[in-house]
């Protein structure tokens, strides 16, 4: 055998065993993943089961009679909807869920766009005391919200007092709070993000001629849609999921679907029988906003969840 045709063939065997191990193969995902097959699938079995059964139980019980719920039946005797249509008259869902969208969506629509600007001059500049407002950041997300339920409550009556502004009882009064708390860690989330993107990029574009809001909005604001979308979202989810300031800083007039479940679920405490099948369908139809939001930006949350930046 002639020494070419050794060292093609060891050539031939060296890209094939590359070929092996390159990204995405099936040689590279048995060699990085940590758990067998086997094991691994029951695992995942034993996770969904624990999400998906108390969901089932949930939506089996909505299209149950409370006096079958009560039972404690699994599967209705009965399928009816009809939990699903007084909800709207007995729980006062309709306003509920209005306001929850209106101040829930404000908050993380001006969360993620202030959020941005402060983490690009963050990032990007240095100035004195730059690092104590990123360690106030953090700091801040470590405090409780229940601290802050009196010094809050007390703040705006103050205002209202002093200045002639009502602040409590209104929606945007519950905005300006569900902002001071979900800025500190959409800007931290957004800090995150862009020391992940090359700074080529805005090097080339003020080549170019564009200036620091030029590449702001040409250049950063492209680039950080998925830390955009992580950091609204999870600020809607501070509006949405919230009870303790939204019982305290709202009416009946301007109170969250949250209350509104809170104050249903109260009211049928020491009654005969409990309407289960309308709590259970008001509870889906409280969380189904979150899970539509989810699945319309799981493509960004999942890049920025897991990714730092442009590669």
């Amino acid at each position: 055998m002639s020494a070419s045709t050794t060292s093609v063939r060891g050539r031939a065997g060296s890209e094939a065993s590359a070929a092996e191990f390159r990204p995405g193969s099936k040689r590279q995902h048995e060699v990085t993943r940590l758990l067998p097959g086997p094991v691994l699938a029951i695992i995942l079995t034993v996770l969904c089961a624990v999400v998906l059964i108390p969901i089932a139980y949930i939506f089996l019980a909505s299209v149950n009679s409370d006096i079958g719920v009560a039972r404690g039946e699994f599967w209705p005797s009965t399928f009816s909807m009809e939990n699903y249509s007084k909800i709207w008259s007995s729980v006062g869902l309709a306003k509920g869920l209005t306001n929850s969208v209106l101040v829930a969506g404000a908050t993380a629509i001006v969360s993620a766009a202030m959020s941005i600007s402060i983490a690009y001059v963050l990032v990007r500049y240095q100035f004195l005391g730059r690092l104590t407002i990123l360690r106030g950041l953090l700091a801040l997300q470590s405090v409780p919200g229940t601290l802050m339920v009196l010094p809050v409550f007390v703040l705006f009556s103050s205002a209202a007092s002093y200045l002639g502004i009502q602040v409590i009882g209104t929606q945007w009064g519950l905005f300006i709070t569900y902002l001071t708390f979900a800025m500190p860690f959409s800007t931290w989330v957004m800090v995150t993000y862009l020391r992940g993107l090359p700074r080529e990029l805005e090097e080339a574009a003020r080549i170019d001629g564009a200036s620091n809001l030029g590449v702001l909005t040409r250049i950063i604001l492209p680039l950080s849609w998925p830390g955009i979308v992580v950091s609204g979202i999870f600020a809607f989810l501070l509006g949405w999921n919230d009870v303790l300031f939204a019982s305290v800083m709202t009416r009946p007039d301007s109170q969250t679907a949250a209350v509104a479940l809170q104050i249903f679920g109260a009211s049928q405490e020491g009654g005969a029988i409990p309407m289960y099948g309308q709590m259970m369908a008001a509870s889906l139809v409280c969380a189904a906003p979150v899970v539509i939001l989810y699945l319309i930006f799981q493509r960004y949350l999942v890049g920025g969840l897991t990714a730092g930046g442009v590669k």
